[in-house]
């Protein structure tokens, strides 16, 4: 049976493996397109527009979806248990006090934002607040702590400056070879042809990478979040309830659900390997069976 730290730690070499190929795949297509078109200036440009518009986001991250999501901040004491629950959880994964917000929907579910440690967020719905245990609510935040600690926000930035990138370069690449440009008496009409399926196929080949990460941070905060609790079978039962229930969640939309602990998102979900190459989270019975087979 595999222990919550085993399955923290392979998490997290697999996240490392993934960056590792995504960051391997932008130069390769960086250096492709540079050689199509015989000019490295549409690489230096993909670049430093993507690192512009996506810091300028992770800045401003816990504003810009907690202005979407219509969060409201509370105070301790406005809800004394919620309160002393996320500052247990924080002073045991050793961060600072997360600022607490409250989401006015029926739906249970939960996220956490912000650009670090100091500036985070942990928001709930009051649907969580009143449909879920004080164990099961524990398992969430501690869920949400644990994104905090392994500093995902920052990770997500990064691998969005890296879909910038290839986006970026993929659709200056098409547009110039559209009209004819670039420097090289170009004769390799093979290269040309693999500029263009790449230009083409390398935009969804980085965001279905982004999506795998994404997947696999959630399974990271899973189990470091069992390991805060020391409790797996009350972020189990959480994930359970929440996935179950059908209330809509009226501010969520595509940009923020991946926020979520649970897609927001409600609809059927496809149970083929396919669909689920394009799902922000793993399977909720995929989590919940990791959950309940890991041992403290």
């Amino acid at each position: 049976m595999a222990t919550l730290y085993n399955i923290a730690d392979s998490n997290s070499r697999k996240t490392f493996f993934l960056i590792t190929i995504f960051l391997i795949f932008v130069i390769l297509l960086g250096w492709l397109f540079s050689y199509v078109l015989d000019s490295t200036i549409i690489l230096y440009i993909a670049v430093i527009f993507s690192i512009a518009t996506s810091i300028s986001s992770y800045w401003f991250s816990d504003k810009i979806v907690l202005n979407a999501t219509r969060a409201q901040p509370i105070k301790k004491e406005d809800n004394p248990e919620l309160y002393r629950i996320v500052e247990n959880l924080a002073i045991t994964a050793g961060i600072p006090m997360p600022k607490v917000f409250i989401l006015n929907e029926a739906q249970p579910n939960a996220f956490a934002t912000g650009r670090d440690e100091k500036h985070a967020v942990v928001a709930v719905t009051k649907g969580l607040l009143g449909k879920l245990e004080r164990s099961e609510i524990e398992g969430v935040i501690a869920h949400e702590i644990a994104h905090i600690k392994n500093k995902d926000i920052l990770l997500q930035t990064a691998v969005v400056v890296l879909v910038g990138v290839v986006v970026t370069l993929s659709d200056f690449f098409l547009r110039i070879s559209m009209w004819g440009g670039g420097d090289k008496d170009n004769n390799n009409i093979l290269a040309v042809i693999l500029g263009i399926i790449a230009a083409i196929l390398a935009p969804i080949g980085a965001s279905l990478i982004q999506l795998s990460i994404s997947r696999k941070r959630e399974f990271l905060a899973d189990a470091s979040g069992a390991l805060l609790t020391r409790y797996p079978e009350g972020l189990a039962s959480a994930l359970e309830k929440i996935s179950s229930d059908n209330s809509p969640l009226r501010t969520a939309n595509n940009s923020n659900a991946h926020l979520f602990i649970s897609s927001p998102l409600r609809g059927k979900s496809s149970k083929g390997w396919f669909s689920k190459l394009f799902l922000t989270h793993p399977p909720i019975e995929e989590r919940v069976a990791n959950l309940r087979g890991m041992k403290i």
